[in-house]
């Protein structure tokens, strides 16, 4: 298969589950290895639509960025009294608590979760316990304490975000962890939704960055066409998912997509463990 056709294929397959709670790295990685794409030279091109799919979000969410940038003097929110308070709008310091946990813990494990965990047995796990936990979010009804993201406080936003830390084990899915944390804690699934695929920007901004500087020498000018379609063909699809799930969950629940892991961690399984 031609290297445009498969950066065709990644780049929908990137826009399509990064933000879906399905888990983009799992699906990269089974994808990839069925591609027979994988490698530094793969790594990299993952890192570019990564970029794109990050694009899409800031533009869909362009308006709460700006207001939040033009607030950026808002750390007195970081001061004890003010954590628990829901009147300040949603503002830099709420973003920071939020990716404060999987930032440190990420920094520290980044080595061993890409040595070890990078496999396709351990994206199956990461499939099948991920979709358990949203389940049991799901069927916990636990009672909406807050709809609007614009209403979370300080101490919030830390919580919700410290669940993205389940999501660095490849499969588990950084938005399937945070929204079903969300639930956990009171939060509607559209208000959890919303503050996941924010904290999601700096977090993944840093994490591409962070891996480009260690690859970057595997680079060749005459990937940059492959890349070009990639990250392009990762935006488009990217948005219309994310619009398209938002809208999604006004009515549903997290439940399908818990099947649908399930039934991609069958597949998988059989595929690469005993039919291969």
């Amino acid at each position: 298969m031609g290297d445009y056709m498969i950066a065709v294929i990644l780049g929908i397959v990137e826009g399509v589950t990064e933000y879906l709670p399905i888990s983009s790295t799992g699906h990269m990685i089974l994808v990839g290895d069925w591609l027979g794409f994988t490698g530094p030279r793969a790594s990299v091109f993952e890192v570019f639509i990564q970029l794109g799919a990050i694009l899409s979000v800031l533009v869909i969410y362009k308006e709460k960025f700006i207001r939040m940038l033009r607030q950026y003097r808002c750390w007195d929110m970081l001061r004890p009294q003010n954590w628990r308070r829901n009147d300040t709008g949603l503002t830099l310091a709420h973003v920071g608590a939020g990716i404060v946990p999987v930032m440190i813990i990420g920094y520290f494990a980044h080595g061993v979760i890409k040595t070890y965990l990078f496999s396709v047995g351990t994206v199956i796990i990461g499939l099948v316990i991920g979709g358990v936990f949203m389940l049991l979010a799901e069927r916990a009804k636990i009672r909406v304490l807050c709809d609007d993201v614009e209403k979370m406080t300080l101490l919030q936003a830390f919580l919700v975000g410290a669940f993205q830390m389940f999501a660095l084990w490849p499969g588990f899915s950084r938005s399937g962890s945070t929204i079903a944390g969300g639930l956990f804690l009171g939060r509607s699934r559209k208000a959890a939704a919303d503050f996941s695929f924010i904290i999601a920007v700096p977090v993944m901004i840093i994490a591409c960055f962070y891996d480009l500087l260690k690859s970057w020498s595997v680079l060749d000018s005459g990937d940059l066409v492959m890349i070009a379609i990639g990250f392009v063909t990762a935006f488009i699809v990217a948005y219309i998912s994310v619009l398209w799930f938002l809208k999604f969950l006004n009515k549903s629940t997290l439940t399908s997509f818990a099947c649908y892991r399930f039934l991609v961690a069958v597949v998988s399984f059989v595929y690469f463990f005993i039919l291969k």
